[in-house]
């Protein structure tokens, strides 16, 4: 039985409700009258505390995922455009991955780091040599950290984990700092969520893979992964840790596509119900090739134009969360869907164990990799790309540092009034990133950026205040937010 505020698993993602979901889609998706009217309902909206999307069912949301009416469709990426312009404006959040280890117990059929794959290298970084990737990567301009690590309670355990983030946040090499540092590591207990908190992370990840049962457990036939309940559930616990913010994702391409936007929604509603704040992030990965690892094995593969549709309609259904692509993607196909709701991307990954220290920037070490990386521009490229296509590279990490976290960044978000902040703070973080890692071509660009933009501050003393911060960060000074 569906039960969106149950915590079991197979309730608030249930089987048979995702099927009548997918039938009634199919049965609805030519419905001009239905799809205009679910259109509507979705449209931002100004009231008195600023502007407001009521966001879409699951149900909902597959109509419009079904849809094969192109002029409805060219709506739907018409008012994807139009949320994502209204809650997170022009402002693109720069990361990148760090991985710490690949030493792993599980047996995702997927993933090159599974326990039976004798030809890739094991490796876990020592604190010196975490310490080391972090300088590469301040040197690169980065802020905000994801790390990675495979599932080995022996060789990756919590404390190993929690002392990585303590030196990620101890090292200060020049003006570089990693100021926040999100973690996608396995589903794991209460106890080891809390101790993450306690650490400081930013969002926790983890992405289901799939929200198909089945195929789940075909997926990963062994090891602690196995277990799809538990993994589920891990948000819930996560929670329960005290984790504010947390973060979704499926691997497109395991599964029929319009199964897991269903389920991927269906867990961002229980979200809602249960704790009353939905995802923070959601995002959208795609199976990509690696050591032992063939994509096409798996036929379930979404072309771009799908990816694109998908990325619109999670941007109109979940209207306030976060939403993330990876260098996983093309710089075409990013290009395409970045106007489309996506708020955040990486730059310049690595998806090596020890991938950036000792490494220029077009050399990659390929030996621990996880997955092919499309799109290996260097950061300074990625963000002069993103300027000239007209938006602001941001390296803020101010809302998890001023306590703006889980509900408190939700209702700050629904209302509009974050913009009040994040405009300033992405382009203090970017005047940050031209006066100290930049090549002369991109300063140029982006010190144009900055003077027109400060313009679209909408609060008169935040405006005036901002152009004061971004004067005393091109005279030395650093680390100014709201």
């Amino acid at each position: 039985m569906y039960d969106p505020k149950s915590l079991k698993a197979e309730e608030f993602i249930n089987h048979e409700e995702i099927l009548e979901t997918l039938e009634y889609a199919e049965k609805n998706k030519n419905n001009r009258e239905l799809i205009e009217k679910i259109l509507d309902k979705a449209k931002p909206r100004k009231t008195s505390r600023g502007v407001e999307c009521s966001g879409l069912s699951h149900r909902e949301a597959s109509v419009l995922l079904a849809c094969e009416i192109p002029d409805l469709t060219e709506k739907m990426y018409t008012l994807a455009k139009e949320i994502k312009q209204a809650f997170y404006g022009n402002r693109i959040v720069m990361f990148a991955p760090l991985y710490l280890s690949n030493y792993c117990v599980n047996q995702c059929v997927y993933c090159p780091y599974h326990y039976q794959n004798k030809t890739i290298p094991r490796k876990k970084l020592t604190q010196e040599e975490v310490a080391a990737e972090v300088i590469a990567l301040q040197d690169m301009g980065h802020k905000r950290l994801a790390i990675e690590a495979g599932e080995d309670p022996v060789n990756n355990p919590i404390d190993y984990i929690v002392d990585c983030i303590k030196t990620i946040y101890s090292v200060k090499h020049k003006n570089g700092a990693i100021r926040r540092v999100n973690v996608n590591i396995a589903a794991t207990t209460v106890e080891n969520y809390r101790k993450l908190k306690e650490a400081e992370i930013g969002t926790y990840i983890l992405f289901q893979e799939t929200y198909h049962k089945e195929s789940y457990e075909k997926l990963h036939p062994a090891g602690p992964k196995h277990n799809y309940a538990y993994h589920t559930e891990a948000m819930d616990r996560a929670m329960e840790g005290g984790i504010d913010d947390v973060g979704l994702g499926v691997l497109f391409g395991l599964e029929l596509y319009k199964y897991e936007f269903a389920g991927l929604l269906m867990h961002a509603e229980h979200l809602e119900a249960v704790h009353g704040v939905g995802p923070h992030t959601i995002s959208v990965p795609r199976i990509k090739r690696a050591d032992d690892i063939d994509p096409e094995v798996f036929d379930n593969g979404i072309d771009d134009d799908t990816f694109a549709k998908i990325i619109a309609c999670i941007r109109i259904s979940v209207p306030y969360t976060g939403m993330i692509v990876s260098t996983r993607e093309s710089e075409s196909c990013r290009n395409k869907v970045i106007s489309l709701g996506v708020s955040q991307i990486s730059g310049a990954s690595r998806t090596s164990v020890g991938g950036y220290a000792g490494y220029s920037d077009d050399e990659r070490p390929h030996d621990t990799e996880q997955f092919d990386v499309s799109d290996q521009r260097s950061l300074d490229e990625v963000v002069r790309w993103l300027m000239e296509l007209g938006y602001i590279p941001s390296f803020c990490t101010a809302c998890y540092r001023e306590g703006r976290t889980g509900d408190r960044f939700m209702s700050l978000c629904k209302t509009g009034q974050i913009q009040n902040c994040c405009h300033p703070n992405a382009l203090m973080t970017l005047k940050e990133f031209l006066e100290d890692y930049a090549s002369s071509e991109t300063k140029a660009i982006g010190e144009k950026l900055i003077a027109d933009e400060l313009k679209n501050i909408p609060n008169e003393k935040a405006r005036r205040l901002a152009s004061e911060y971004i004067e005393n960060i091109h005279l030395g000074k650093r680390d100014f937010r709201f």
